[in-house]
């Protein structure tokens, strides 16, 4: 449990397989989409025009993952940010998904969530920031890493299009994504994660922020979060929330090598859930990447608002 929170193949793509089946990792059966586009244009035309709706995204996607592990990010001649990366094969140009932890977490708790959208044709970057903050710096440096990406895209890769990163947090990290967009960070929009508040300081950060947000969160009936309310009362416009029903803090998290877990443990996650969540994350990531904006996502999220999957459901 994280401090925000309260209690509670068949053959498989060669290149992504490779990297990831070591140790103890695991890949959930989810199957493989049917869908075989040529490009990705074509991928996003097939998507977009697609009556499945969210749940889609819950197969992978039709494309093979490169995975590089703590690949250095230089931010300065004295900053090394760690991150883990993971390309999507198409030789286009795509949008890059960068994703944050949240307290006493690290990047690899977001590694089936990178690698699942990178099989969606949008690069992933797993970021590993202070796993205790401070958030407010962590939402700063976040900011520098888009810049930074955004001058300079063969840093990460050259089939970056910097005209489309989008930034994930879950928990504190949530918060991190939201002051980063706040600072200014020249990113196409944010997806927090189940996202907790960090004190009294963060409703005027929201204020400021003019890109569109997307909440994904647990169900509070069984797992409240601090303040999680804040951001869709401050976020002036452009904000959606949603919850998902039975939903726990730790199922917004997907890591492919859990830690063993301690007798008594209080970790909830199922990995239903945090399918269901990544779900949810990869419409949303391909609505802000492939159209600019949110509709998408909203209108894929319907059946499953219909069927009470989806719960609380907020737009402005």
């Amino acid at each position: 449990m994280t401090a925000a929170a309260t209690p509670r193949i068949s053959i498989f793509f060669a290149i992504a397989w490779l990297a990831l089946a070591g140790g103890c990792a695991r890949m959930p059966v989810t199957g493989v989409t049917s869908l075989k586009p040529a490009t990705s244009s074509e991928l996003r035309e097939a998507v977009l025009n697609h009556k499945d709706g969210v749940d889609l995204f819950r197969l992978r996607g039709p494309y093979d993952v490169a995975t590089h592990k703590d690949h250095a990010l230089l931010l300065s001649a004295t900053e090394r940010i760690e991150t883990d990366l993971y390309l999507s094969a198409p030789a286009e140009t795509a949008p890059l998904v960068i994703l944050l932890h949240g307290y006493d977490s690290s990047k690899e708790d977001h590694a089936y969530q990178a690698m699942h959208l990178a099989t969606w044709g949008m690069h992933g970057l797993a970021v590993q920031l202070p796993e205790n903050g401070p958030w407010v710096d962590n939402g700063r440096t976040l900011a520098r890493i888009v810049s930074l990406i955004r001058s300079r895209p063969e840093t990460v890769d050259s089939r970056i299009d910097v005209n489309r990163i989008i930034l994930v947090g879950h928990s504190f990290g949530g918060a991190a994504v939201a002051i980063a967009l706040a600072e200014g960070a020249p990113a196409a929009g944010g997806i927090l994660l189940d996202p907790a508040g960090t004190g009294k300081d963060l409703p005027k950060f929201l204020r400021k922020i003019d890109k569109p947000v997307m909440v994904i969160a647990a169900d509070e009936r069984y797992s409240p979060v601090r303040d999680r309310h804040t951001f869709y009362e401050y976020i002036r416009s452009g904000i959606v929330e949603v919850s998902i029903r039975d939903a726990s803090h730790e199922d917004a998290q997907f890591p492919l090598e859990p830690a063993p877990q301690e007798p008594g443990s209080d970790f909830f996650a199922t990995e239903e859930l945090q399918i269901t969540f990544v779900s949810a994350l990869t419409s949303a990531a391909f609505s802000l990447g492939h159209t600019g904006n949110l509709d998408y996502a909203w209108t894929s999220f319907g059946n499953a608002i219909k069927e009470g999957k989806f719960l609380d459901v907020l737009k402005k």
